[in-house]
């Protein structure tokens, strides 16, 4: 990947439907959202019709959550109302999405071939099977580490927070608690296992400060 100076902001989309997309802010506002009018239509059920608007404000650029459902956060940090925005900030759109902001004057990644392709991801449910390509894991991921998986692909792209994966892994210790190092160790040693077969790809992805979901 080679990069150029951005002469206007550019939003790259690093997670989600069209990953890798640059998209250049050419109007003084545009509107990103799953509606087709948007200005950048990002397709995810978890986005809303009108989710976020970044404008043009005297020196600088904003963001503005426009009243989403699943909510907007910038480095982490919860969006309510508006924000000015800086080069390389992150916004997360859903827990599903992010785009990162690339001011006027910084450099911009721009792709200098097609994409590689991801591994699809296939699980036999009745034997408790897990393929990737071609390629079948064995011997087979343990309960905890197939019932991640499991729900993660269910989830379909979406992220699943921590509380979710105990509810999940560990149904009967809900009441007892399940230590972070607990399932950071399960999402670590499930990563290993499908690394076995997945090659350069990196399967499970951690979204910092939110959960966990599938990148295939």
């Amino acid at each position: 990947m080679t990069a150029i100076e951005a002469d206007k902001p550019v939003l790259i989309i690093k997670l989600g439907p069209q990953v890798g997309r640059l998209f250049t802010i050419e109007a003084d506002e545009v509107v990103v959202g799953r509606d087709a009018e948007c200005d950048l239509v990002i397709n995810e059920r978890e986005i809303s019709r009108q989710h976020i608007r970044i404008k043009h404000q005297g020196e600088m650029y904003v963001v503005e959550d426009l009243e989403s459902k699943n909510g907007t956060w910038v480095n982490d940090e919860p969006l309510k109302g508006e924000r000015a925005l800086r080069d390389n900030d992150r916004i997360t759109l859903a827990k599903t999405v992010i785009l990162q902001y690339v001011a006027v004057g910084a450099t911009a990644p721009i792709p200098t071939g097609p994409q590689t392709a991801k591994p699809r991801l296939r699980l036999d449910r009745s034997a408790r099977r897990v393929f990737v390509g071609e390629k079948e894991i064995t011997p087979p991921l343990s309960l905890p580490q197939y019932k991640l998986l499991e729900m993660l692909v269910d989830a379909n792209g979406a992220i699943c927070t921590r509380e979710e994966v105990v509810k999940t892994v560990w149904a009967d210790a809900v009441s007892e608690g399940v230590s972070e190092q607990a399932i950071d160790a399960l999402v670590r040693r499930l990563r290993d296992r499908l690394a076995e077969v997945a090659e350069d790809h990196e399967i499970v992805i951690t979204i910092r400060g939110h959960g966990f979901r599938v990148e295939v």
